[in-house]
């Protein structure tokens, strides 16, 4: 067996951000390194791979997996592309400027990752009486489709843990409740033609513009309903046209036109009611006109990704804890989306504690103030105290 290696927060977070895990590319480099690092202290691990083999997610248990109750550390390890952004460095290597830390994934959320795995000797050291276990991930930026084959394995295989810690930076506040989230690619195609006859053709950009703009009266109706909890910024359901592409020169009436577009519904909205409606609207309404000049157009809209929102569960024993070992009073609602609607989704307690804030993420020069980091290592310092069997 390999010595046991010795790295700090800092360390780890610099090796983390070094492998480019972008979402498009393999994350194996980083999964053998983190496979090998726990080995070194004697904590076995297992992959859940994608079909191709390209990606794996990582499983691991310090102490007994048997037992139940155990407390899981989760986080994905791809991150957003860096293309097309300003950085004023490489963002595959960290910088310290200012008392922060720069580099891709900093802040969105390898720093999470790497305080958990500094803190493994501090986990073992006490002989752990309650397991921890560590859930890695692939794609959760591409829509959280790494993750549920891992969910999956954790029922099959594990007693039920008692919560998962989903390390989304939350500025290591807890956060038990956050919007869903669906995503959605929609294609017009109409009939190409002379820009002089508009009667004869069928001008794609036109009718997608009609489907957007029903979206946006969908988003206006959104608003007024707004959010009953009053937790949520902004307070109600969104929908929002991401890209917007079609035709191909000025005197064409252009035959194709493609949109992506998506909504985040508040915790127990209807999730399938903004597609219905929209599905129904381009069906009844728009698609009648525009075969009405030729029978073979079409509207085509796909889903790209789907990921369910997290509702609190006030009085949460597994949330109460959380929150002694964050030292908060209160837990938090956000807009964003994680993970952990997917384990709620499976009947175990979740919530979202990280290091870093999201105003950060996806942002070129992303940073983590390293006080962020030091109060993520303290709360690590406090869990492993805990399961170790001490009085919080």
């Amino acid at each position: 067996m390999p010595a046991p290696q010795r790295l700090t927060s800092r360390d780890l977070i610099e090796k983390l951000i070094a492998f480019d895990t972008t979402s498009h590319l393999s994350n194996l480099a980083l999964i053998e390194f983190v496979e090998d690092y726990l080995a070194s202290h004697g904590v076995a691990s297992r992959r859940v791979m994608n079909e191709d083999g390209t990606k794996a997610n990582l499983f691991a248990t310090i102490g007994d997996a048997a037992q139940p109750g155990g407390i899981v550390l989760s986080g994905h390890t791809d991150v957003v592309p860096v293309e097309g952004q300003d950085w004023s460095g490489d963002p595959f290597r960290v910088e310290e400027r200012g008392g922060r830390l720069y580099g891709r994934g900093t802040s969105d959320m390898k720093s999470f990752i790497a305080v958990a795995l500094a803190h493994l000797p501090d986990f073992l050291a006490g002989g752990p009486k309650i397991p921890v276990h560590l859930a890695l991930s692939y794609d959760e930026e591409v829509g959280c489709l790494g993750v549920r084959p891992m969910i999956d394995s954790i029922i099959r295989t594990l007693p039920k843990p008692q919560v998962v810690i989903v390390g989304e930076p939350s500025s290591m506040k807890v956060v038990n409740a956050h919007k869903g989230i669906q995503s959605y690619h929609t294609t017009v195609t109409g009939l190409e033609f002379h820009s002089s006859q508009t009667h004869l053709g069928v001008s794609a950009i036109q009718y997608a513009a009609e489907l957007i703009t029903f979206l946006m009266q969908l988003a206006a109706e959104m608003r007024e309903r707004g959010d009953p909890s009053g937790r949520f910024s902004p307070p109600y359901t969104t929908i929002n046209i991401g890209t917007i592409r079609g035709g191909t020169a000025l005197n064409i009436i252009p035959k194709t036109c493609s949109f992506l577009w998506e909504y985040r519904m508040l915790p127990g909205a209807d999730p399938e009611e903004i597609i219905a409606r929209f599905n129904a609207h381009a069906e009844s309404v728009v698609l009648p006109k525009m075969r009405d000049v030729f029978p073979g157009a079409r509207i085509e809209t796909k889903m790209r990704a789907q990921s369910p929102g997290l509702a609190a569960l006030d009085g949460d024993p597994g949330e109460t804890l959380v929150m002694r070992l964050a030292q908060c009073n209160a837990a938090e609602a956000v807009s964003y989306n994680t993970e952990a609607g997917l384990f709620q989704l499976a009947d175990i307690p979740t919530v979202v504690c990280g290091p870093g804030d999201i105003a950060q993420a996806h942002k070129p020069d992303e940073f983590i103030d390293i006080a962020q980091v030091k109060e993520c290592e303290a709360f690590m310092r406090r869990l492993a105290a805990y399961v170790s069997g001490a009085p919080l």
